[in-house]
């Protein structure tokens, strides 16, 4: 989910014109494309059935007019708050990080050395071989969705691909998926039934619109050295070349995409390489590709089978909105007609995307990657952001670099006071277990959840997010927008953040004060943010016994116990006289 350039929206081209038009107005690259020949066997079928998508009857109509005049966000995920992702592929398997399918290739970079070192060059030792070594030989998703909700989760999300364009399910359209190669499992199938028998609503996120640009570097070769000019495997293996080995009856086009964006012979060095493709094959395209041939239409046909399948009420898009013109919108429709059918008429979908325009916000709920929204907004949100690297990433636990249980605490605390939502990746090795870094993490989320969930779930912000100096200071840019979803600024006993659920307001307090002392200057008595409501009680969450406060026009003044009740943040609950 890292991008090597920035998510630029370009306009929707013909699929015989190159994007020269684009570059020359700045907005994309000057790529030249080309036919990737003629389409698989799984293509022409899909541009058989759906080059004029077909969609679940209903209300919904594959326009943004039908989507944002007519969409609501559910009022479960409002309450859930808090959802845990597992962000797993093969990719997971040489615990390297996120982005490996891809960097392998790219001779020179850490992943392309550590990929040589241990398997094989990749013109004999292709991302397509790692898919078969992935195994998820001691995955026990009942141990970890145990573990997750605990950790307070109210909904699981379940990777079905990624960019490196391997479904992790039972695909109809798809052969390369986790049931006819690798784990030998319905992985989505598998999490679904395990996440709906403990209670959680269950989501899936769809990363494969992108493969098409993204694997393209699996087309290339090195550029210097003794196997200069060797094509990499997707370049020189056929459908006719399984015969008789593990992938036979497999065609590896349909995993690597066809040759579409060729790296030009002028390039002589690994540092042009990679920056040549960081420019080409790294943009991140939205539009259907040029010369399809059916890349389009299989996308959708597979994203509707995972949704019919398998029920989701949440589906996240890798995508700036939505991908692929009509494709995108007919999955939308789709989506939203069809779980409005399995709930007995009640829409119940949440779909999310990135970098939505105001006029198209309506229609889905945007999401932030690694990112936080700077105050609140009127309608719900999500961030999405991962513990540490998306794929499993073992430097990262060697040197202890996940984010803390005290850095996701105060970042919940704060999305939600925003009225936003957020999804946590727990990074699962290959082999589907997690380490003990991870196992510790998410014990110290469920510690801190048993005390104060209830400031948490079924809430909904305040009138104003919080106070304290976090709120007045210009906070860090987030990578991908809003504000960084981690920020590197202590906070102090100062920073509050405001949920509320009936009579009740609820501070959450990021730092126990010293002094014991806590003054809430938001809640001085005859303050426009009470709007004539008075302070009844106060009391302190996991904490038995009586407060002393007193109410004054400078703020609420209470008197905390010797010892917080919980680590972290600790939560005051002050009840409200009624309106």
């Amino acid at each position: 989910m890292k991008f090597l350039s920035d998510s630029f929206r370009v306009a929707a081209v013909a699929a015989t014109v190159a994007f020269s038009a684009l570059a020359a107005a700045g907005e994309g690259p000057d790529t030249t494309f080309v036919s990737p020949g003629a389409p698989t066997a799984m293509e022409a079928l899909a541009l058989k059935l759906a080059s004029n998508p077909k969609i679940a009857p209903g209300p919904f109509k594959p326009t943004w007019q039908s989507l944002a005049s007519q969409y609501h966000c559910p009022e479960w995920f409002r309450d859930a708050k808090f959802g845990i992702w597992a962000h797993w592929t093969a990719q997971c398997v040489p615990e390297q990080g996120d982005w490996y399918a891809r960097n392998m290739y790219i001779q020179g970079s850490p992943d392309y050395e550590y990929q040589v070192k241990h398997y094989g060059h990749p013109s004999v030792f292709g991302f397509m071989q790692l898919d078969h070594l992935w195994k998820a030989q001691h995955w026990n998703p009942e141990k970890l969705m145990a573990l997750y909700k605990a950790a307070g989760a109210k909904y699981f999300v379940a990777l079905a691909n990624h960019h490196d364009n391997f479904d992790n399910y039972n695909s109809k359209y798809q052969p390369w998926n986790s049931v006819n190669v690798g784990p030998k499992k319905d992985i989505v199938g598998i999490w679904a039934k395990v996440a709906r028998a403990d209670g959680l609503r269950f989501g899936v996120s769809n990363h494969s619109s992108h493969a098409w640009h993204w694997f393209q570097v699996a087309y290339g070769h090195d550029v210097t050295g003794p196997l200069a000019g060797v094509p990499y495997d997707a370049a020189h293996l056929t459908k006719a070349d399984g015969k008789g080995k593990w992938w036979q009856g497999l065609d590896p086009k349909d995993l690597y995409c066809g040759l579409r964006i060729p790296m030009p012979a002028s390039i002589k060095t690994p540092a042009q390489a990679e920056a040549w493709h960081a420019e080409h094959d790294g943009h991140w395209y939205e539009e259907i590709p040029p010369y399809d041939n059916g890349y389009a239409e299989k996308w959708f046909l597979r994203a509707q089978d995972l949704l019919d399948k398998y029920h989701p009420d949440l589906l996240c898009l890798d995508d700036t909105e939505l991908p692929l013109g009509k494709f995108g919108l007919s999955i939308a429709a789709h989506f939203y007609n069809a779980n409005e059918a399995w709930h007995g008429g009640k829409l119940e979908a949440v779909l999310d995307a990135k970098h939505m325009s105001p006029e198209h916000a309506p229609a889905l709920v945007p999401d932030i990657e690694r990112g936080v929204s700077e105050g609140i907004r009127p309608q719900p949100w999500q961030t999405e952001t991962c513990i540490g690297n998306w794929h499993y990433d073992i430097h990262v636990f060697e040197q202890h670099r996940y984010k803390t249980v005290g850095q996701v605490v105060r970042m919940l605390c704060d999305i939600v006071s925003k009225n936003g939502n957020l999804l946590l990746s727990i990074p699962i090795k290959g082999d589907g277990t997690i380490d003990s870094d991870e196992v510790a993490f998410l014990h110290g989320m469920a510690a801190w959840m048993s005390v104060n969930s209830e400031a948490i779930f079924s809430t909904r912000p305040w009138v104003v997010y919080g106070e304290g100096p976090s709120t007045v200071e210009k906070p860090q840019a987030g990578v991908f927008g809003g504000a960084r979803d981690v920020q590197k600024e202590a906070y102090t006993s100062d920073d509050i953040r405001f949920t509320t659920k009936g009579n009740f307001l609820y501070a959450i307090d990021f730092a126990w004060p010293e002094s014991h002392q806590i003054v809430i200057t938001s809640l001085a008595k005859g303050g426009a943010h009470l709007e004539g409501r008075k302070v009844e009680a106060v009391s302190l969450l996991g904490y038995d016994g009586a407060l002393s406060w007193t109410w004054s026009d400078t703020g609420l003044h209470i008197s905390l116990p010797a010892k917080a009740p919980s680590a972290h943040a600790f939560v005051v609950r002050v009840r409200l006289s009624k309106a």
